[in-house]
């Protein structure tokens, strides 16, 4: 059996603390119009989207974030990945809801959350778009989130939010919200942060609850050595890191980078492809 990647909790339910991230098989390359492209016409059907379940399976890494609503196909093959593996994978949602204060919109926003919780999210994280609309910076305050984790609660799942804007987190501890779990991009270039990565990595340091980051290769800017070394060294032991991969075998290596990094040893990882391999600087 693979080693089993470590764990940590929220409210309870346990998660693998490397998530499945998800851009790079539902086509957010954060990169360019055409590799989004390559990434949809690779990942067109269920089928596709397994072995790469299975590889994070394997290694206990049972934890995915996404916007399952947009994906079908991707909540068919978890669903699919765990008859296979008989492995149960935790669903972490993160839908986009409409927060306009009117009857109507509030029942659209209820019909989102409940379908979240229909397709077997254990987690529902709001996501950052619709979160950031009910901000006041004035009063340090989110007015009317609680009309939104009220939602999530009775639909029997476990409420978060998607903190692009770090002062989500700031707001959310000191106002007592009911918000078990926050997602906060966090990366070693600074990539898509709002502050400095010195302010964030304090503001998840004192976060009152666990943290799960995202970006930690910074769309594809860094290497997976430097990119996930420093995000599993600048957390704490009950945060996450959100690790998307393109392959199977991208998945394996980050794993084992991820491993490394928390057993503070170097990778086991084979050299890159050169046109000569046989030069002093590659060992």
């Amino acid at each position: 059996m693979e080693k089993q990647f470590p764990r940590t909790q929220v409210e309870g339910i346990s998660l693998s603390r490397m998530l499945i991230g998800t851009n790079w098989l539902l086509g957010w390359s954060h990169t360019s119009v055409s590799a989004d492209e390559m990434i949809k016409a690779r990942y067109d059907s269920a089928q596709a989207f397994r072995p790469v379940l299975e590889a994070y399976l394997r290694h206990g890494v049972d934890s995915i974030m996404a916007p399952f609503g947009l994906s079908p196909e991707l909540t068919k093959a978890v669903k699919e990945t765990e008859q296979h593996m008989g492995r149960e994978i935790v669903m972490i949602d993160t839908p986009t809801l409409n927060v306009d204060d009117t009857p109507e919109a509030r029942r659209e926003a209820e019909r989102m959350v409940k379908a979240a919780a229909s397709r077997g999210a254990k987690l529902c994280l709001l996501h950052h778009s619709c979160v950031e609309q009910l901000v006041n910076k004035n009063l340090g305050q989110i007015p009317r989130l609680d009309d939104y984790t009220k939602m999530v609660r009775d639909a029997g799942m476990v409420p978060g939010l998607s903190a692009h804007m770090p002062e989500l987190v700031v707001y959310s501890d000191k106002n007592g919200y009911d918000v078990q779990t926050y997602i906060q991009i966090f990366n070693c270039m600074g990539f898509l942060m709002q502050v400095e990565i010195e302010t964030v990595a304090s503001i998840i340091h004192n976060a009152k609850k666990p943290v799960m980051t995202i970006k930690s290769m910074a769309a594809g800017r860094c290497s997976p050595y430097v990119g996930l070394t420093f995000s599993w060294n600048a957390i704490r032991e009950k945060d996450m890191v959100t690790v998307g991969a393109f392959s199977a075998n991208e998945a394996e290596e980050d794993i084992e980078i991820s491993l490394a990094a928390i057993e503070h040893r170097f990778p086991n990882l084979e050299k890159r492809a050169s046109p000569v391999q046989n030069q002093a600087a590659f060992g």
